[in-house]
């Protein structure tokens, strides 16, 4: 197992939760509703938590901890902020953006399950399990509160 490709994926991981972050910072400025931004606030702890985890890995193989963002990332960002302000920052298309994002978070922490497993440790590859379980949660939370908008 090469340490460099081990360091590059839990960056990838980390990178993606940065994205996360900036995404639901964004999300959270854009609407004035409390439960939104109450949701936000948790999913933004959420990838906290997990990049604290990703970063002590990365830590101890001696790499560097990514700092920034995808770029697929600054685009999700940018079609939020431009969405919400022609729709009025309309609540579901927030949480439309929201699941488009989640998707993306998931969709990340796949790859590294499905082509990436032989570069990590069994304990590497149970952490990611155990985030991916609390991403897949929050983007349930997301869908069930826009499914909600389309049963009223």
């Amino acid at each position: 197992m090469k340490k460099e490709k081990t360091i590059e994926v839990l960056n990838s991981l980390i990178t993606i939760n940065n994205d996360r972050i900036e995404g639901y910072e964004t999300a959270s400025k854009e609407t004035s509703e409390l439960d939104l931004k109450t949701m936000f606030a948790k999913f933004i702890s959420t990838s906290k938590k997990c990049n604290q985890e990703l970063a002590k890995e990365v830590n101890m193989l001696g790499g560097e901890v990514a700092k920034g963002t995808k770029t697929s990332g600054k685009f999700f960002r940018a079609w939020m902020d431009v969405k919400a302000a022609l729709t009025g920052k309309d609540r579901k298309a927030i949480l439309n953006s929201c699941e488009y994002g989640e998707d993306q978070a998931l969709d990340a922490y796949d790859k590294a399950l499905e082509n990436d497993l032989e570069h990590l440790t069994a304990n590497q590859q149970t952490m990611i399990i155990a985030q991916r379980t609390f991403l897949e949660s929050d983007h349930d939370h997301v869908n069930s509160m826009r499914d909600a908008l389309l049963n009223a």
